[in-house]
């Protein structure tokens, strides 16, 4: 339970944790994105839905995962922040950062994922502002969704149509919830829950009738997008969805809706195909049919069942969505209750004397505010419409169409044709209506307003001549009263046409003086470069682009300048008219022009000056971009396009970009991969500069470099190129000082160097040895290198090799061939690979079997044994043991490692510790010093875990039996007990059976013997009254100071104590003259004392 209950707080204790964890770090690091996204989607899962107590420990974790080049992942990042607004919403301070920053991403589907977030966001916020409303940190989080909202209320106006679809939602949206909810909405959508009514009055900073005049701005910007001249079918029919949505949500709009509709119904953008018109018209009626459906509508059905009739909307498909006579009448019934409890009839509530409910705030601020503005916008419409029905009469109508026939066209357009329908009521009252509003809406979008006294006001546009409004007929202003016919028109007499004389210009015109035409030719250029976004408005760019480029390269000197001026002003917006340039210019270079070569004079030298000027041109560009790559990284892709899609790419212009290489090393290598791949005539010169960088001084450079050549080392064109380079700079290894070609700016080592040192030698060898995993024949040449190095050298390649032989694993064909031929002063090498393949493996026995046999013939030194002991046999290991053991102690300590295995797995090892530990102490004296066996034996009892006391206890018994006695077995008894004092017991059995091999026999181990017993005291008294009298008296002789406490303890024996022991031993304790201990007989198998014995199958504890 104790456990259960830390989990439950502890987030590092829940078990998910470490799962989390590591799916978290193998996003960030792997580089399949599928197995990315499924590992976060499964964070996801578990922090918001199955443990949303490690929500806040991960939460600014996944967050960061924003700044990912994974546009994937950045959209992923949206989806969760959506989903856990959802469920947590207090995480919305927290997470609104992220919101912003990825709104402002350069990729459009991350843009088109977080304006699709950021309504149901905007919703979750503004709930939290209403139940955190006396907050004082809710300033700092309204300025943000204020920010966000600006930002996308920007973006309707962008180039892409996705993200301006999905900013019109969000409008609609912003709508929505800034507006107050009515009992007769419909529809549904993530605002259903929430509206003005559920915002909180008295806020600081989401003061409701701000959020709803707000909300009145927005409703106009999408009406005033929708009837745009140039929007698209799809941001159209979007726009229409929103409107209607918003009309049957919130009924106060219906009639602007309807208005708006009724506009755009008469006035398609031209801009729309045949089929886009006929998909507008069919959704424009689906949205009415809808529409019409919403209690909202009740009002404006005879406008929205004549638009669906022009529409092509049958009978019995409107009358199917009409709603019901009866559900109009109770509508009335209802207004006029409602009417009525505004005039102040409602009855009281509540029984007769009940005390009234405080208001909080006056009931006019519940008042949506959008009411006063739609009657006014209403009755204007209304005003107008009934001032057109009434002077709308035949001979009006007449003149209006005869005005109108001269302007019409010979046949008619398509988009008339897609979207004409026969009117079926025509001259009714309900289409003259029909007409009439029509017209008023057209007059309310052109400014004409009807006043209260009947007289329209007109604005008075700018004067022009020949426009349409000087050929409309007069419309009478009061008198209502039918115009007379017009007369009949008399037909004109022919006039025969006399002749006229034909102008010539160059009659009556001057020309001008050459200063004069090309100042006249500048200003030209000049207004053409201003009018840049005109050009983009009428859809003329590319001819404005073909103009600019031909001008440039055509015209004077001062023209080509201020039209390379106008380029790298912007360069980053203008890079199309930098490649059209370019090419303009290699079609002059190759010879592309209407005049045959043969009759262009000094060809030649006009081919270099062509030459000059495409590099320059180039050259400049290129510089300009990297001048600004500092300053934004949209510069970055600007770079990349110019040299993927330049036709020609010149030896200057790789330079500029090997000089990037320092500063920008991964956007400069990167474009030399591209040029190699895609690049065929430059491919060799764009590899050389990749190789040359694979030795720069610097190891980001180099390491980076080397990684992309070995990518196009898969490539067989190319793999030859790469090796040929590779050996050549590791054969400067064998010279005896650096070359030239190692130092220099290029290189990153300005100052030549007299001796090879590391960075050096590492330079020539990095590309050789990452080569080794794919091509493992190269070892042979390494081995040559290798032995012909100088000695500083030799220690890097030693250093370096780990990582490439580790690759190619024991099981190599190659190198097994290397071992077997080992060149000569190659040992070292061979040892070193041996020793990297070995490593924590068990030696291959085709590889025990190739050390062994290159031992017994070539190689003398024992240190060649040393990789391969785990897979000799105890016999030769043996024999082996007093070279290995004359080593450098820390090559000894690697032995007995590769021979005992750890203190964990020692199942498999060669030897078990006890065996080594008695190899030691047997190894003949005269093959090796002592002091050998001495470091020896002082490294395994330094390994603690593996040398335990029943270890130890193992290797005593089986010492004691080795006759004669190893010369360091006193000195392993004594550091047996100093490490477990435990073993005490077991020691005194040890010096006992010692005194019946008369240990005296030997004098080493007899030193040992009274040591031992001298730091055994007073357990070691019972030994050493068992010591016959001479020896005894010997061992007073070497330790006087043992004779005086051994007395006493023997004084303190009972009488019957005393009789026990032999004569001659008292005699040596109490010092007599005349000792009698020569004709005591003592005994040759001593009992020994009960506390002296050890259960050795019992593990001791130490002490």
């Amino acid at each position: 339970m104790a456990s259960t209950s830390k989990s439950s707080f502890d987030p590092m204790a829940n078990p998910f944790y470490e799962k989390v964890t590591n799916w978290i770090n193998e996003a960030n690091v792997t580089r399949d994105q599928k197995k990315a996204i499924e590992n976060l989607f499964k964070v996801k899962e578990i922090v918001i839905q199955k443990e949303p107590i490690l929500l806040p420990t991960f939460l600014d974790t996944i967050l960061s995962l924003q700044v990912s080049r994974n546009i994937e992942v950045k959209k992923f990042v949206v989806g969760f922040i959506e989903d856990v607004v959802k469920k947590v919403p207090e995480v919305i301070p927290r997470v609104i950062k992220s919101i912003v920053m990825l709104l402002n991403d350069d990729n459009f589907p991350v843009q088109k994922k977080v304006i699709q977030v950021s309504g149901m966001f905007y919703k979750h916020a503004l709930g939290y502002i209403g139940d955190h409303g006396t907050s004082s940190d809710l300033n700092n989080l309204w300025d943000l969704l204020t920010r966000i909202k600006t930002s996308i209320i920007d973006l309707v106006d962008g180039d892409n149509d996705g993200i301006r679809t999905q900013s019109i939602k969000f409008l609609e949206t912003i709508v929505l919830l800034q507006t107050y909810s009515d009992m007769e909405s419909s529809g549904g959508g993530i605002q259903d829950s929430f509206s003005l009514n559920n915002l909180p009055p008295g806020l600081k900073v989401a003061k409701r009738r701000q959020l709803e005049e707000e909300a009145q701005v927005v409703f106009d910007l999408i009406v005033k997008f929708c009837s745009s001249s140039h929007i698209s079918s799809v941001n159209l029919m979007a726009s229409m969805g929103s409107i209607v949505n918003i009309a049957r949500m919130r009924p106060q709009f219906t009639g602007r809706v309807v208005s708006a509709l009724e506009l755009l119904h008469t006035n398609l953008p031209p801009t729309l195909s045949k089929s886009q018109v006929i998909s507008v018209r069919k959704q424009m009626k689906n949205n009415l049919l809808s529409l019409l459906k919403s209690p909202g509508s009740y009002d404006y059905q005879s406008n929205i069942s004549t638009l669906l009739t022009d529409l092509g909307a049958t009978y019995a498909e409107v009358m199917k969505v009409m709603p019901k006579p009866e559900e109009i009448r109770a509508r009335q019934m209802k207004r006029s209750s409602e009417a009525s409890v505004v005039g102040g009839s409602e009855p009281p509530s509540g029984p007769p004397g009940a005390k009234k409910p405080r208001v909080e705030e006056p009931q006019s601020q519940a008042v949506p505010l959008s009411s006063s503005l739609v009657s006014s916008l209403e009755t204007n419409l209304n005003q107008s419409e009934a001032w057109i029905c009434e002077r709308l009469n035949p001979e009006v109508t007449t003149q209006i169409v005869l005005h109108s026939l001269p302007r019409l066209p010979p046949t008619m357009p398509p988009h008339f044709v897609s979207s004409y329908t026969p009117i079926a009521a025509a001259g009714t009252p309900g289409q003259k209506k029909h007409v009439s509003r029509l017209l008023a809406t057209q007059f309310s979008a052109a400014g004409v307003t009807i006043g209260l006294d009947g007289v329209p006001a007109i604005p008075v546009p700018p004067p022009r001549s020949n426009t349409t409004m000087d050929m409309m007929p007069h419309i009478p202003l009061h008198d209502p009263t039918p115009l007379p016919p017009a007369a009949p028109s008399i037909p004109p007499r022919r006039v025969p046409v006399r002749l006229t004389r034909v102008l010539k210009l160059s009659e009556v015109t001057k020309p001008l003086s050459r200063s004069t035409r090309e100042n006249l030719s500048l200003a030209a250029v000049k207004r053409i470069l201003r009018n840049e976004e005109m050009s983009a408005m009428c859809g003329g760019t590319m001819s404005r682009i073909k103009i600019l480029t031909t001008m440039a390269t055509s015209f004077n000197q001062d023209i080509r300048e201020v039209i390379h001026e106008y380029l790298l002003s912007n360069l980053s917006s203008r890079m199309d008219l930098a490649l059209a340039w370019l090419f303009e210019e290699y079609c002059l270079l190759q010879g592309f022009t209407k005049n045959p070569p043969v009759l262009v004079k000094d060809s030649k030298e006009k081919e270099k000056e062509q030459a000059y000027l495409y590099n320059n041109l180039l050259c400049a560009i290129t510089r300009t971009i990297v001048i600004n790559l500092s300053k934004d990284k949209e510069f970055e892709d600007c770079l990349i396009k110019l040299y993927a899609e330049a036709p020609l790419i010149t030896d200057d212009a790789i330079d500029i970009i090997r000089g990037l290489c320092v500063s920008h090393y991964e956007l400069g290598l990167n474009i030399f991969y591209q040029m190699v791949i895609c690049r065929p005539p430059k491919q060799l010169h764009c590899l050389n500069a990749l190789l040359s960088l694979c030795t720069y001084n610097s190891a980001e450079i180099r390491d980076y470099a080397i990684s992309l050549v070995l990518d196009l080392y898969s490539r067989s064109e190319l793999s030859h190129i790469i090796e040929e380079y590779a050996s050549f700079y590791l054969g400067f290894l064998r010279l005896a000082t650096p070359p030239d070609v190692l130092f220099g700016n290029d290189k990153g080592r300005p100052d030549k160097q007299s001796e090879w040192s590391e960075d050096v030698a590492k330079s020539c060898i990095f590309l050789y040895l990452s080569l080794l995993s794919t091509n493992e024949i190269l070892i042979h040449e390494l081995a040559s290198v290798y032995v012909a190095t100088v000695q500083d050298v030799k220690r890097v390649i030693l250093r370096l090799l780990e990582v490439p032989v580790r690759g190619m694993g024991m099981t190599s064909p190659e190198l097994l061939k290397l071992i077997e031929t080992c060149p000569a002063g190659a040992e070292t090498l061979i040892t070193r690979i041996v020793h990297i393949i070995t490593e924590g493996q068990t030696p291959s026995e085709v590889l025990v079997s190739k050390i062994r046999e290159l031992y017994n013939s070539r190689v003398s030194d024992v240190r060649f044994l040393i990789p391969v002991l785990g897979g000799l046999p105890k016999r030769e290991i043996l024999a082996a043991l007093h070279k290995l053991i004359k080593l450098n102690p820390v090559v000894v300590k690697e032995v007995f490692n590769r021979l005992l295995g750890d203190a964990n797995n020692q199942e498999n090892a060669p030897l078990t510790p006890a065996e080594l530990m008695i190899a030691l102490h047997t190894i003949d004296g005269a093959k090796v010093d002592l002091k050998y066996v001495i470091k020896a034996t002082s490294l395994c009892f330094a390994e603690t875990a593996i040398y335990t006391q029943e270890v130890l206890a193992l290797v005593l018994q089986n010492l004691i039996e080795v006759n004669p006695l190893p010369t360091l077995f006193m000195r392993t008894v004594i550091q047996s007990l100093s490490h477990f004092p435990r073993l005490i017991g077991f020691i005194m059995n040890i010096l006992q059976r010692l005194i019946l091999k008369q240990v005296w026999d030997q004098k080493t181990v007899w030193e040992g013997f009274i040591k031992c017993c001298q730091r055994t005291v007073p357990q070691s008294y019972q030994v050493i009254l068992q010591l016959p009298p001479l020896q005894l008296s010997d061992l007073f002789g070497k330790c006087p100071e043992l004779k005086s406490p051994l007395l006493d303890h023997v004084l303190s024996f009972t009488e019957n104590q005393r009789a026990h022991i032999p004569q001659g031993v008292m005699d040596v304790l109490y010092g007599d003259v005349n000792p009698i201990y020569e004709t005591v007989h003592i005994k040759a198998e001593p009992k020994s004392p009960p506390d002296l014995s050890i259960d050795l199958k019992e593990p001791q504890q130490v002490l």
